[in-house]
């Protein structure tokens, strides 16, 4: 059986898998239950000294594995978080990591609190990337835990704001954050799905969550928390592949309750297995060596296994130039002179019938 295990920044986790701060972490009772289900750390809901009050509603689905939300922190105060919910989770299976927010100042007040209750980690996160790394700066100045900072793909500077954390103290980086403001309407009513500019998170984000993980992890070498998109055990091997050393989730076991984790690790030891991986550690960044700028190139060559082909004819209909035919008997015709070698064809091939050598 392949090891799943991996260090975050000194901390042994059994799993990859970290429940990503959300509803399903608002309270212990519910970090508690992330924890039965297989999450090998959870990250609370962010910690402000005030609870926020949400809208209502303020969750939706949009369909496809995602969600926009308009919620904001914590709807418990932090006192009520160092008092009662940190210390009640004394004696958890795995790694409590406290999300703390929004700016300098709340570090410097909750920072201590937070760790003293319980918190084997804190996640910083803030809506500025600007107060990113003060707030790295004061957390490190006052705990010895490790201090994650969460950043987000909005931030036009944020290779910026990685590289001033880091410079700060920061143990690791959690990436990404929601993306937004995004906009769904309801056409029958003619509203906005929750009447405001929301955030998206979910499987609609999961390339712009690789990009921002490859990109961090291809110029430091700091444990990175690849957040975004998360949905099944492939997600999973392309986050570590991307770089990450674990990888956080929260929308898929929202949407699908939390038996997604035993479900998705169970999958991920048996892709492991029948892929000859002995550790999913072995993985990470595995895809990094191979990102390069786009430049001219050869032509592409195709495979075809006509015993393969289900005659779906989707790489015929995908061919923007009309160079694909597929005959009645079962034959791949190609017309050279007009074929751009795009390579939509052979990606859009549900069987891997059609490849590119």
């Amino acid at each position: 059986m392949a090891d799943l295990s991996t260090n975050l920044c000194g901390l042994k986790l059994q799993n990859p898998l970290v429940l990503a701060s959300g509803p399903l972490s608002w309270n212990a009772v519910g970090i508690r239950a992330a924890f039965a289900a297989g999450a090998a750390a959870v990250v609370t809901k962010t910690i402000r000294p005030q609870a926020t009050v949400n809208p209502k509603p303020h969750i939706a689905s949009m369909g496809r594995g995602s969600l926009l939300n308009t919620e904001g922190w914590s709807d418990l105060p932090a006192a009520r978080w160092i008092e009662q919910e940190l210390p009640s989770l004394a004696g958890r299976s795995g790694v409590l990591i406290a999300s703390l927010g929004h700016t300098p100042a709340e570090v410097k007040q909750l920072a201590g609190p937070l760790a003293e209750a319980g918190a084997d980690a804190l996640e910083l996160v803030s809506y500025r990337a600007e107060d990113a790394a003060p707030m790295v700066a004061a957390a490190k100045q006052i705990i010895s835990v490790p201090v994650l900072i969460k950043v987000s793909a909005n931030w036009p500077n944020l290779l910026e704001a990685v590289e001033a954390c880091l410079r700060a103290g920061a143990d690791g980086v959690t990436a990404i954050d929601s993306i937004g403001p995004t906009l769904r309407v309801d056409v029958e009513t003619g509203r906005p799905l929750l009447d405001a500019f929301a955030w998206l998170s979910g499987a609609a984000i999961l390339p712009i969550a690789l990009r921002t993980v490859a990109e961090i992890c291809l110029r430091h070498d700091a444990p990175v928390v690849g957040t975004g998109g998360v949905g099944r055990a492939g997600d999973v091997v392309e986050m570590v592949m991307s770089g990450a050393t674990a990888v956080g989730v929260h929308t898929a076991p929202l949407l699908r309750g939390l038996d997604w984790f035993g479900k998705t690790l169970a999958r991920l030891e048996r892709w492991l297995d029948e892929h000859n991986h002995a550790r999913l550690s072995d993985l990470r960044g595995a895809a990094l060596p191979h990102l390069r700028e786009p430049v001219p190139c050869a032509s592409l060559t195709f495979a075809f296994d006509a015993e393969t082909c289900t005659h779906c004819g989707r790489c015929v209909t995908a061919c923007a130039y009309a160079a694909r035919r597929l005959t009645p008997e079962g034959e791949m015709l190609l017309d050279e002179t007009v074929c751009r070698s795009c390579g939509l064809c052979a990606s859009v091939c549900p069987t891997g019938a059609l490849r590119v050598k």
